[in-house]
Formats: structure tokens, sequence, C-alpha cells
């Protein structure tokens, strides 16, 4: 018998709907895996909880009661979402006996479309490193390699869908935390639309906080883009006790490669590539035009330095919701003492955290304004295609990032990706190649708001095209 675990979401759910193995076992069968690895991507589990959601899942069945897209499919969730009865920690020592009393909303909504959840995975500190690793649990390794980072924070997540641990976890995205995983583990990561998927109960905020960040962003991983499309559809299905009186229909492209118009950002001196990822998104673009699709170069439609500086100054502001007032307070003190022309990080990072609510509506009003220049864009094409990094991963643990030896700032892992972070944009990361050392080469597929279901059509067809290429 073939080995479902190996097998992406949507073949394991059509297995479970034709009776060829029951949730129950599905869920061992992972479990199993999960217990032979070393990668340390799964650091929280309760076996005979999700052994009852997997035995309700096949009574379920058994009566013709299947209750959702994901009925009975064991998945794991990163461990910044509060999942009920389950630790949640986010990483975090001071959260390392926190079990929550109820789900995150995204959470919940899994569970009501049927999920099993099996586990949750590892994330750096309060989701705030670039690499996946913490004093609670160590570090994740990289299945690829495990000298290489897995990045952060969804690393945990990215790890265990690329090493088949899981068909697909819940992550979560405010500066690419969950793009670059997908890029350097070599999986499918899509940031939704801003707004689709709600973010309560995601940590950071604190546990018991009703509001989250204006940035952050709930999304899945997976290793095949119609895997992505069944849990956007989960994740965008209220589940009841939200008491919410909508649904939400998402476009499809409708229409072949042949008529589709793709914009190529393939480059920008701000945040250079190096030559292995130019040549993925090059041999992205042979395969592209190869099949008839209308392809062209774009310097893109905002200005990347512009654009990364609004992203911090945002990015900063949202971040001091939860400091506590003696920190808030030495901040400002700080940031009123610095000199006028102190362009340092130091004080860029000050002045942000301690900006006054009109400089952050001003901020705001840019943010819109950006978001129309991004509009204009997609006015003449279905999709814009990026790099998702400037290379493959990186070391594990280094704090030095080089793109063909030169010597580059570390958070241009991320700069690509967040060209859309604060923007709310809809972002999928898609493997396309690896290097020569073995390591995934991803590109990322960006498109207009709610363009979520056209960017997966996309992925698929990209997927077809590069198999029958290679």
């Amino acid at each position: 018998m073939t080995d479902l675990t190996r097998q992406p979401a949507h073949v394991q759910l059509r297995a479970l709907d034709r009776r060829e193995i029951s949730s129950r076992e599905l869920l061992d069968l992972h479990l199993d895996r999960i217990d032979a690895t070393t990668l340390n991507a799964v650091v929280t589990r309760d076996d005979d909880a999700a052994r009852q959601a997997a035995h309700t899942a096949d009574e379920r069945r058994a009566r013709g009661e299947a209750v959702g897209v994901l009925d009975g499919l064991p998945i794991t969730i990163k461990d910044s979402f509060e999942t009920a009865g389950l630790r949640t920690t986010s990483g975090a020592e001071e959260l390392a006996d926190h079990i929550p009393d109820q789900d995150a909303d995204a959470v919940a909504r899994l569970r009501h479309q049927g999920a099993v959840i099996m586990g949750k995975t590892n994330t750096p500190a309060y989701c705030q490193d670039l690499h996946t690793d913490n004093a609670l649990f160590g570090p994740t390794l990289n299945p690829h390699d495990p000298a290489r980072t897995v990045g952060g924070s969804s690393g945990g997540p990215a790890a265990a869908v690329a090493a088949h641990l899981t068909p697909a976890d819940l992550g979560s995205d405010l500066a690419g935390s969950l793009r670059l995983p997908a890029h350097y583990c070599g999986v499918y990561g899509l940031r939704p639309t801003h707004g689709l998927v709600p973010a309560r109960g995601h940590v950071p905020r604190p546990p018991g906080w009703l509001t989250s960040s204006d940035m952050v962003t709930p999304g899945p991983l997976a290793r095949h883009p119609r895997d992505l499309d069944l849990l956007l559809n989960a994740l965008t299905t209220p589940a009841p006790g939200e008491g919410t009186p909508w649904c939400v229909d998402l476009p499809t492209v409708g229409k072949g490669v042949e008529h589709l118009s793709i914009a190529i950002w393939a480059e920008d001196p701000d945040c250079p590539v190096d030559h292995e990822t130019a040549q993925a998104l090059a041999t992205l673009e042979e395969v592209l035009t190869a099949a008839g699709a209308l392809v062209r170069h774009t310097p893109g439609p905002v200005r990347f330095t512009d654009s990364t500086s609004l992203f911090e100054q945002l990015l900063y502001a949202t971040a001091t919701a939860t400091v506590d007032d003696e920190t808030a307070a030495a901040e400002l003190a700080a940031a009123g003492q610095l000199q006028d022309d102190d362009t340092s990080p130091r004080a860029i990072f000050l002045r942000h955290r301690s900006q006054t609510h009109r400089s952050w509506l001003r901020a705001n009003e840019a943010r819109a304004r950006l978001r129309s220049d991004w509009q204009r864009l997609f006015t003449e094409h279905d999709v814009l295609v990026t790099p998702a990094a400037p290379t493959a991963a990186i070391p594990a643990g280094s704090r030095a990032l080089a793109v063909d030896g030169q010597e580059r700032n570390f958070f241009d892992q991320t700069g690509w990706v967040n060209l859309t972070s604060h923007i709310g944009l809809p972002s999928l990361v898609v493997p396309v190649t690896t290097t020569a050392q073995g390591l995934p080469i991803g590109v990322q597929v960006i498109g207009r708001p709610y363009a979520d279901r056209v960017l997966l059509d996309v992925a698929e067809r990209l997927a077809t095209l590069l198999r029958a290429f290679g």
C-alpha cells in the first residue's frame, strides 16, 4: 500500500472518503513519523485527544455525516495559536505551562471543518526571529540539510510539512514569517488577503486579548496548491461561535495559461538576489513563455526602499501594544534625546516605537496609497512574480547574509516578501527548483486583494509546467 503520509492532503482526504483508510489509522501513521524524526518540528502533542477526535470523525463518516472539507484529516498547528486544552507557548519560557481554554478563531474554523489537531509546531519565542529556535524546545532542523536554517517564525510548520510529518499546518505571517520558511523548506505557503482569516488568539498578543496586530495574517502551508485551497476554504468559513453572518466566495483564474498576463519583478538593487535565484526566475519565465503566457518584466509598482521604510514604521508601531509602561516611557525618553540627523537603526527603531498617533495615521494613509499603486499594476496583469528571498536557506543560527559573496543586511532575507506584508495583498510562495546543494528555491506570486484562489490556480499550473519542463 502507498505510504499515505507522503501524499498531499487532498489525496489523503480522498482515501478517507473512499474508506481506504480510517482517520485513526491515518493519524497513527503520522504520529509514527513524528516519533521517528529528529527534526524537532512538532513540540507538543496530546495523542489521546487526537485519537478521540479521529475516532469521532470515523464515526461521522460511517454515518454519512462528514462535517466539513477537512473531516478526519490530521494536521498540526503553529505553537503561536491558542488551542483549547493543548499547551500553547509561542516558544516563550513564561508560557511553558499555558493551556488555553479556548481555540484561536482560525483553529476553531479548522476544527469546525473536521480537522484533527495532532500537535503544535515550533516557533521562536513570540515569533520574533528569522530562525526557529527557543530556550523551551531548542532548534528545528531543515529536512533538506540540518546545517541550514528553516527560517522563522513558522519554521516548525514548514519543516513538519516538508518532512511529511503532517499534510498541512496553520502558520502565521507578519513580516514574512510564513513565506520565508516555506521557501527555505520547499513547500507552498500562502499569506491570504489580510482580514480574510481572523487572528484573535494568536500569541503575541498576550493570551486572552481580543485584538491582534494590524499586520499579522494566519495562513496555511502544504505540499500542493490544491491542499492550500482546501485549507483556505476551511479558514474562510466562520465557525458557529463567531456569529458571522457572511461567507466568502473567492474568484478563480478562469482562463488558461496562454491567456495569462504575468509580470516579473526579478531584481532590485536594494535587495539583490544570488545567481541561482536569478536562474530560477529565468527558468520560470522560459516555462511560462513556452506555454503561451504573456510575460513582461517590471521594475515594480512601488519603490523598494520607500515600501521597506513604511513597512518598518508600521511594524515597530504595531509591536508596541503590549510593552509595559516602564519600557514605553524609557523608549519615549530615549527617542527625545536623539539628534535630528541621527539615522542609525537604533534611532529609526526608537522614533517609530514612540511615534504619535498623528504620525501613524499619516503612515496608514501612505499605506493606502501604496496599495493603490499595486492595484494599478493588476489592471494590466493577473499576477506579479518576485523572488521569495535573495538566496536559499542560510546556515542555521547565522546572523549574516551573503549574496554571491557580498555581505548584506541580515533582514534582507525578508525584503521581497515584506513588499506586501503591510499592504495586505495575497502572497504565495511556490517551490520552483533546487540549488546545486539540493536546497529549495521558490518564488513569490502576488495578486490583487481577494485573488487568493487565482494565485493557487496559477501555482497548480506552474507545478504542471515545471514537471514537464524538468
